[in-house]
């Protein structure tokens, strides 16, 4: 039997996502993304952050570059992956990043100039970069107030 590797995430955009495009018109993104729990110690609230480095490819890159901004609240599904790399001084480093397959923006309609909320995005998993991602941009309207 095989593993699994599931990553799912609700948080803030800590910044806009960088976007770079390889060679062969591969579009990828990154932005670091904050979860926060909150608990009780001795009576006080205490609020802890964790930051997570995401990767988006393809089409969702694309995707993600035009709705995604800073401060953004979503939900992210994904997998853990670890790489390795070659600092500026030749010291190998190791760094481990949430690559997204999917996900959906978070909050209220006023939260998206467009009227873009709930917009879920899946990642292409033909993993062809010459084909479109494989999204959906479904408004929510409903009266709920949240």
């Amino acid at each position: 039997m095989s593993g699994i590797n599931k990553v799912i995430l609700v948080g803030h955009l800590g910044k806009d996502p960088e976007v770079r495009h390889l060679e062969g018109n591969v579009t990828v993104a990154s932005f670091p993304l904050a979860t926060s729990e909150t608990y009780n110690k001795d009576g006080k609230r205490i609020e802890q952050t964790e930051w997570h480095n995401i990767v988006m490819w393809r089409g969702l890159a694309d995707v993600a570059s035009k709705y995604l901004q800073k401060g953004k609240l979503v939900y992210i599904e994904g997998k853990l992956r670890t790489r390795s790399f070659e600092d500026k001084e030749g010291h190998k480093k190791y760094t481990t990043e949430v690559v997204a397959e999917n996900f959906t923006m978070l909050g209220r309609k006023s939260d998206f100039e467009n009227g873009t909320n709930g917009t879920t995005a899946q990642a292409d998993k033909t993993e062809n970069p010459a084909s479109a991602s494989n999204f959906s941009l479904d408004p929510v309207d409903d009266d709920l107030p949240f």
